[in-house]
């Protein structure tokens, strides 16, 4: 059990964490008590940890609950200009810590926690992850919603409440296999079900023309329930909302089909409109054509929609008359978060045209103003084409509105470059080559006012190269927003040892300024700042090490550099690189044992779609050069391998603070931004990365010097495109990447089976895109620069202190500010919204 703080660490303790005043520690613990009592039913004779759990989260939320609907209320009051972000994920982690911290609560749930003798550890343990998102797009989404609230943006986020998230990975026998991720099955103590806004949804169906216009009927409904969650900003009152969206089927569902009597099958097919919201798609960087798909797509735009337009309509409540929609735009900034709800376009025009009768121009004028457009991959597989055939079955009234769309913006661009049909083709949202598909990018340009990338590289890239004949047209359109991380979870959560000896250093301001760090570039040669840097870092180890010795029984080396490369297995990431580091590293102990070998510890986890054959098989060969690397006797403590099962966000928390090195690897050009190495940066591990995404920046912020970059530039990349790649070029003059893809090939790694890797190293001769052989001598001679570095304990940590202060840019706050200044047209604001009178007043 955790001891009680100390006063001296209570006073060190206090900034952050909250104060611990007497009377919120008893407060605290009788709201535990009466939680555990009225809500769960139990007494502390039968409650389980899991019913602590939930005493506890029920307790926090009692302290959201005043605070959130004041917050609501004086949006209703204040009618500010709305933010609605829409995303088919939101990768939220775990809320319990999260929430404590942002309300100022978490010394004193500590203090009530160990007064009623539990462990908060254990209790934090206990919440079930909310995997709704794969990766990248979906934690954003997360650190967005945290970053609107902490800048008192009337914010609200809007998605599916996916019944089963992203799937949890087991590794049996080196091979991943998925398991349903019922992390509802205990229930969400932080969401409320609101089946008083429940909506209707319409599939299927046929078009009618009359006199007023287009009608679309026969349809088939199917209901969509609110679930809200609280979104606390960071000690300012604010708690915005995220509402994600369950399929219900109506009551008369099927039923009036079934006038047989088979009333028992028609109320079992059921299922079939409540699975849209049953489970997320487990792919990352890759669209799937699946017809599910899209009406989850449709789903959740269409109820979203709806619960705008109506709370429009309320804020205009007192005007007499129709309501004009003129004013649409100035009160409502939509944002595409990718394009999965780009559905939202052609839906907003139906509701305008059909529904609320405005003429096309006119509505289509608002509905540009109204959205704006996220692009988060250059990759070919990744972005989103309908096949028209499925439209027209599933949505026939909005394939009508994309051809219109379509015919007016073609119309357009024959005006200014007559008879170039190729730029038309180029152009258009219908592709008619290999069957005709709606290209939802292309739509979602057409239909915004504003197209962004992720990081300045890959603005350039969708510039320059993916959308240019767009960009030529519309210059101004085109915007950079470099993505960011919420430092309330990427450093006060995941690593309080750090975040508490930033604030004794410079003060707390920097928890809602993250530029503040650049103070800490004034302590880059203080003995007494190192030494504490380098301590955290080990403290941090430490606790990592005890995680991977119970999970994975090894002992960890703890003076070894722990070597991290966590995100989802893609071949354009390169674990394969990584991979053949290790084996280059495994040849050179073995070849010479007693030669000075600086120990590393390597982790690499991740999760493969389900469907991608080589993803799965690279998570074989990790396994596999594992099992051998780690059995060695020869290699002992030098060099041990560990495939992190099962990462996500909790886990990400454990890890990234225990990081010395940070692999970000991926071929220059293919990755958008990333922002794992963003948390690596501020949680003070050093970045070995290739001129990508995100990298780009943090080398200027930090000084290419404090960075390990290596590998070709996005123009030698083009440059070979151009040339060709030849694999067997490098393959036969470097002798140790031969000998490492010779062992692969010849089944040192796979003796009962020696033919197991060949689609792996048929690939890498073959057909890869991502040209791993051609950065391998580069990454090899910078992580020989690595190791060296890594002999000087005291230089090592001055370069992460460095990018520690250089990580400032790369807050969500800064790139949320930027958004809504230059986007959506709203401004930020410290204003605390006032308390309210108690914690059960409706305020």
């Amino acid at each position: 059990m955790a001891s009680p703080l100390t006063d001296l660490e209570k006073r060190k303790q206090i900034s952050i964490r909250g104060i611990v005043g007497v009377e919120n520690v008893a407060e605290l613990k009788k709201g535990f008590n009466r939680h555990l009592h009225f809500t769960l039913v139990k007494d502390r004779n039968v409650a389980t940890p899991r019913d602590y759990y939930f005493a506890l989260a029920h307790t926090v939320r009692d302290h959201l609950v005043g605070r959130w609907i004041r917050t609501q209320q004086f949006y209703y009051e204040t009618d500010p200009k709305r933010v609605y972000y829409l995303s088919l994920e939101f990768y939220m982690g775990r809320t319990l810590q999260n929430t404590m911290i942002n309300l100022g609560l978490q010394n004193a749930c500590d203090e009530a926690i160990y007064q009623l003798g539990l462990d908060m550890e254990d209790l934090e343990e206990m919440e079930e992850d909310a995997g709704l998102g794969n990766g990248g797009l979906g934690r954003l989404a997360a650190c967005f919603l945290d970053s609107m609230a902490t800048l008192g943006l009337a914010a609200y986020g809007y998605g599916i409440r996916y019944e089963y998230g992203i799937f949890n990975q087991k590794i049996k026998e080196g091979w991943q296999v998925e398991e349903a991720d019922d992390w509802l099955r205990h229930g969400n103590p932080w969401e409320k079900a609101r089946p008083e806004y429940m909506l209707p949804v319409h599939f299927y169906g046929r078009v009618e023309e009359s006199k007023e216009g287009a009608r679309w009927v026969d349809t088939q409904v199917v209901l969509a329930m609110p679930y809200d969650t609280p979104i606390p900003g960071y000690m300012n009152n604010t708690v915005n909302t995220m509402r994600l969206w369950s399929a219900r089927a109506p009551n008369d569902f099927n039923l009036k089909d079934f006038n047989v009597g088979d009333y028992i099958q028609a109320v079992l097919d059921r299922n079939l409109a409540e699975n849209i919201s049953r489970v997320l798609y487990p792919n990352d960087n890759f669209f799937e054509g699946k017809e599910l798909r899209l009406k989850q797509e449709y789903f959740v735009v269409a109820a979203t929609l709806q619960d705008i337009i109506r709370r429009f309509k309320i804020s205009k409540k007192g005007s007499t008359g129709p309501v004009s929609f003129d004013s649409f735009p100035e009160k409502v900034a939509i944002q595409l978060n990718d394009t999965h709800p780009a559905m939202a376009i052609p839906e907003l025009m139906r509701v305008f045209v059909d529904v609320e009768k405005l003429d096309w121009d006119t509505a289509w004028a608002i509905t540009k103003r109204t959205f704006a457009y996220t692009n988060h991959t250059v990759l070919p597989e990744a972005l989103e084409r309908w096949p028209v055939g499925l439209l027209e079955t599933l949505l026939p009234r909005h394939l009508q509105i994309i051809y219109r769309i379509n015919q007016g913006h073609l119309d357009g661009i024959r005006a200014l470059f007559p008879g170039d049909l190729e730029r038309i083709r180029r152009m258009s949202l219908i592709e008619e080559d290999g069957g005709k598909r709606v290209n939802m990018a292309h739509l979602c340009i057409v239909g915004s006012h504003a197209v962004n990338g992720v990081a300045e590289i890959h603005s350039n890239i969708i510039k320059n190269d993916v959308f240019r004949d767009f960009s030529e047209l519309e210059p101004d359109k085109f915007q950079n927003k470099t993505n960011g991380i919420t430092p309330r979870r990427w450093l006060l959560l995941c690593n309080p040892g750090l975040a508490e000896l930033i604030a004794e250093a410079i003060g707390e301001e920097y928890v809602k300024d993250l530029s503040q760090l650049q103070k800490l570039n004034e302590l880059v040669n203080d003995d007494a700042f190192i030494r504490d840097v380098s301590k955290v870092k080990q403290d941090n180890k430490v606790k990592f090490s005890q995680y991977l010795e119970k999970e994975y029984k090894v002992n960890i080396n703890l003076s070894s550099m722990f070597d991290v490369h966590v995100k989802r297995i893609h071949e354009y990431k390169r674990q394969l690189l990584n991979c053949l580091h290790i084996i280059t590293m495994y040849n050179r102990i073995k070849k010479n044992p007693k030669a000075l070998f600086v120990p590393r510890t390597v982790i690499i986890g991740g999760k493969a779609a389900p469907g991608y054959h080589m993803a799965k098989k690279i998570i074989k060969l990790i396994t596999a050069v594992g099992h051998v690397v780690n059995k060695d006797p020869v290699v002992g403590s030098k060099l041990k391998v560990i495939y992190l099962e099962n990462y996500r966000v909790s886990l990400a928390e454990k890890v990234i603070p225990a990081t010395d090195l940070s692999e970000q690897i991926s071929t220059a050009g293919t990755e958008a931004s990333g922002t794992g190495n963003m948390k690596f940066m501020l949680n003070g591990a050093l970045t070995i990365g290739t001129m990508d995404g995100a990298n780009v920046e943090m080398a200027e912020e930090a000084g290419e010097e404090n960075m390990f970059i290596f590998g070709m530039r996005v123009e030698d990349v083009a440059e070979m495109d151009v040339q060709g790649y030849d694999a067997m070029t490098y393959y036969n003059n470097i002798p140790e990447l031969k000998q490492a893809v010779d062992q692969i090939q010849g089944g040192f790694f796979s003796p009962k089976q020696p033919e197991l890797f060949k689609d792996v190293t048929n690939m890498l001769f073959n057909h890869d895109r991502f040209k791993v052989f051609a950065d391998y001598e580069g990454y090899i001679k910078c992580q020989e620069k690595v190791s060296q570095l890594y002999q000087n304990p005291k230089e090592w940590t001055q370069m992460a202190i460095k990018n520690i202060a250089a990580s400032g840019k790369f807050s969500s706050d800064r790139t949320i500010t930027d958004y809504a200044t230059e986007v959506w047209g709203v401004e930020p604001t410290d204003l605390k919204i006032p308390p309210p009178n108690d914690f059960f007043s409706n305020g």
